[in-house]
């Protein structure tokens, strides 16, 4: 009886700390609940290239891409961003190394590892963050004086 007590009794407090209420992105829906989504917003469509927060950040679709056909076999990011296109449409240029393949071959055309372009550019929504963000950019922790051993914990 001795032995079991101090288990029965650690089940006990387990079970009272499991049945706190957890904060989460759900909000006070129930886990086995639906929850109606916001409404969707518009994206930004300013064309108006932002500035980067860190060095190697692929550029942000400052427009509208809703029914664009982008698989296998159309890419219609390519009818402005191509090297032969941007002349007439007047918008940036594919970087160089959207040329190259996984050995690091320059190639004539886009490469395949780089031709589906939503892998890593992405349209702006103006929406209010579901958790906090305290990322902070390459420029502001510049102007800090800090590194990365001066930046606040990341939970």
């Amino acid at each position: 009886m001795r032995i079991l007590l101090p288990f029965a009794l650690a089940a006990a407090f387990a079970g009272a700390a499991l049945a706190q209420h957890v904060d989460n992105a759900r909000g006070p829906t129930p886990l086995m609940e639906e929850r109606t989504p916001p409404p969707l917003q518009n994206p930004d469509n300013s064309d108006v290239r932002r500035q980067r927060a860190y060095a190697m950040q692929p550029p942000i679709i400052p427009h509208k891409i809703e029914g664009y056909q982008l698989d296998r076999n159309v890419n219609r990011c390519m009818m402005c961003h191509a090297r032969t296109r941007t002349e007439q449409s007047q918008a940036p240029m594919i970087s160089v190394s959207h040329f190259t393949d996984r050995d690091g071959n320059f190639l004539a055309e886009l490469s395949p590892r780089r031709y589906f372009c939503l892998q890593c550019h992405v349209p702006q929504v103006p929406v209010n963050p579901i958790v906090e963000n305290r990322f902070i950019d390459v420029e502001t922790m510049l102007r800090r004086g800090g590194s990365a051993s001066t930046l606040p914990e990341q939970r």
